[in-house]
């Protein structure tokens, strides 16, 4: 037992590293994401095929090419900075589309008379956007929003492969230090994950109950 204590600080402090980089790579995707749904259906063309053209790339592309690209790539190109922060913006980056093409079903949901009632009353196309359809497309796909942040969760562990110590790689560290409790150890990490993981899916139904329009 208290072999297995002395492990919670190594846990704890990966477990941080998750927590960190959930929060802020999920804010980052969650305004960039908005950015590009808003984009998509802009009536400008160039806008519509910048943001066609990027989620296309950034959700085909393999998270660890992304990680790949940001981690070894950019700081080859001569810019010098933290692991980290290099992290979040590789999870930001691919986890962007994501949200975007959630918040684009929401808008495809929102009624056609209510952005048509918004310009009659003469708001233009960011006023109308931003003040009556984003508003309605987000509380429509609080649950798939949700999930990404859970897929999000998960795809944390591939920072603990490009130099970030998150909860992956401290797990990896302790369990090749401790042979003899390598199953306690993973069976711990795992619990780690549903602490996140599982309050997300609960506060997801409980959000859809209370919060989400219907069609």
């Amino acid at each position: 037992m208290e072999q297995y204590l002395s492990t919670l600080p190594i846990f704890w402090e990966g477990f941080r590293m998750t927590l960190l980089l959930l929060v802020v790579s999920g804010v980052l995707a969650l305004i960039l994401g908005t950015i590009i749904a808003a984009m998509r259906i802009s009536p400008v063309a160039s806008l519509r095929g910048f943001a066609a053209i990027w989620t296309e790339i950034a959700r085909n592309t393999p998270l660890t090419l992304v990680f790949f690209f940001f981690t070894v790539v950019v700081p080859f190109l001569g810019l010098r900075v933290d692991f980290v922060p290099l992290a979040m913006a590789a999870l930001a980056y691919y986890t962007s589309p994501f949200v975007a093409e959630a918040l684009r079903s929401g808008i495809n949901g929102v009624p056609v008379g209510q952005a048509e009632a918004a310009r009659s009353i003469g708001l233009g196309f960011g006023q109308t956007v931003s003040l009556v359809v984003l508003p309605q497309a987000f509380r429509m796909t609080i649950p798939p929003l949700i999930n990404v942040f859970i897929a999000l969760t998960k795809n944390t562990s591939v920072a603990g492969g490009f130099f970030v110590f998150e909860l992956f790689a401290s797990t990896q560290r302790l369990a090749n230090a401790n042979g003899n409790m390598v199953i306690a150890i993973l069976l711990t990490a795992a619990g780690l994950y549903l602490l996140v993981t599982v309050p997300l899916g609960l506060a997801a139904a409980q959000l859809e109950r209370r919060l989400v329009v219907q069609r």
